[in-house]
């Protein structure tokens, strides 16, 4: 019996973090995922031949999306009565998530969590975007370089007065920089993160691709 119960509290406690199905609109805090494209287009977009990757564009740190989190755990998939957005909705997000595909994916399981209109939800998450000044230096590379994780996270710091170490997450793929990810409140100011979130990248030689 005693067997039976671990393995139940086991089970939910792996699954904690992959609910689906909540109500819109629960939830404690946003976090802004910020995606260095030359990396995912080296790790899968090339091979896919996303149109993100293109040379005629020179995407850096496009906004993967703006996510409900609770303050162990995120919800997904969330039941709401909103309609979904158009096309031309979601298409009007490609200037900094690179696609209106992406735009739908984060909408449909992100989204759909904050309890917004599509529309607005867009809106904030352009004006979250807003929010956070990319380091310029990291778009002044002329060649892919190996570096520690940490100095990504310095870079973002230092251009972001307000931003403390605690706020901000770097994540890693491959051994290839992947992510920043900021924590906000529902009002859009810069918070702790979550444990949960909090897994910084610890490699001392990870690989940033330059902007082509």
């Amino acid at each position: 019996m005693r067997l039976l119960a671990a393995m139940i509290i086991a089970t939910g406690l792996a699954t904690m973090g992959l609910a689906k199905g909540e109500r819109a609109g629960e939830f404690d805090y946003y976090v802004m995922a910020l995606s260095w494209s030359p990396n995912w287009c080296a790790l899968e977009g090339d091979a896919r031949n996303a149109d993100q990757c293109d040379p005629r564009h020179d995407f850096g740190w496009i906004l993967h999306g703006l996510w409900p989190q609770f303050e162990r755990g995120w919800p997904s998939y969330c039941q709401t009565n909103v309609r979904n957005p158009s096309r031309s909705e979601t298409g009007a997000m490609s200037d900094i998530m690179a696609s209106g595909g992406l735009a739908w994916h984060q909408w449909n399981k992100h989204g759909r969590c904050s309890g917004k209109a599509a529309q607005d939800y867009f809106a904030l998450s352009r004006e979250a975007y807003g929010l956070v000044q990319r380091p310029d230096v990291l778009r002044q590379l002329q060649r892919s370089v190996e570096l520690p994780a940490k100095v990504v996270e310095a870079a973002f710091l230092e251009v972001n007065p307000d931003l403390t170490e605690d706020m901000i997450t770097i994540t890693c793929k491959r051994n290839h920089i992947q992510e920043a990810r900021i924590c906000l409140t529902k009002e859009l100011q810069f918070r702790r993160c979550g444990p949960d979130v909090m897994r910084d990248c610890r490699s001392k030689r990870a690989i940033f691709e330059s902007v082509r």
